[in-house]
């Protein structure tokens, strides 16, 4: 079934702050983790999540004069964010004419699950891989990974 794109639903989001707003049209093109080093800097995180949609189809609502943008003189990629409270708004690769928006400034839903993962061969060896997690008595909400006893299978053979 072919979706009418001359009234397409929207989605919107918004930075930490809210002095920027913006929207896209519904669904995104696409959602993945970016565990690439340069998403993992410029977020401060073991990676990002991203949705990516047209340029056409994302619409600032509130705030444009609160966006700063950098562009990486290396590779023309661009990355915007709110100039009030720092929150990653944008990135662009250069030349694209899809943009890339971090998932997490969606309350909503965006249409798209994060299936796919980028730049996994660069993810950090501290990053969290699924381990087994308990809560910690006495913290709650907060949950750790026991240390692994070592068991008899552990050991070499003699």
């Amino acid at each position: 079934m072919k979706r009418d794109l001359a009234n397409p639903s929207t989605v919107s989001g918004q930075c930490l702050c809210g002095a920027v707003k913006f929207e896209i049209d519904y669904p995104a093109f696409w959602a993945w983790h970016d565990h690439s080093r340069a998403s993992r800097m410029a977020h401060g995180a073991a990676y990002a999540t991203y949705i990516g949609t047209w340029r056409k189809r994302f619409r600032v609502t509130a705030g444009e004069d609160d966006i700063a943008r950098y562009e990486d003189p290396k590779t023309g990629s661009r990355r915007s964010f709110c100039a009030r409270c720092g929150t990653p708004l944008i990135y662009q690769r250069a030349a694209k004419k899809m943009i890339n928006i971090p998932r997490a400034l969606f309350e909503a839903r965006t249409g798209r699950q994060p299936l796919y993962h980028i730049g996994f061969d660069e993810r950090p060896e501290w990053a969290y891989a699924q381990e087994r997690l308990v809560p910690l008595k006495g913290y709650p909400g907060v949950v750790w990974q026991r240390s692994r006893k070592k068991s008899r299978s552990d050991e070499p053979p003699i």
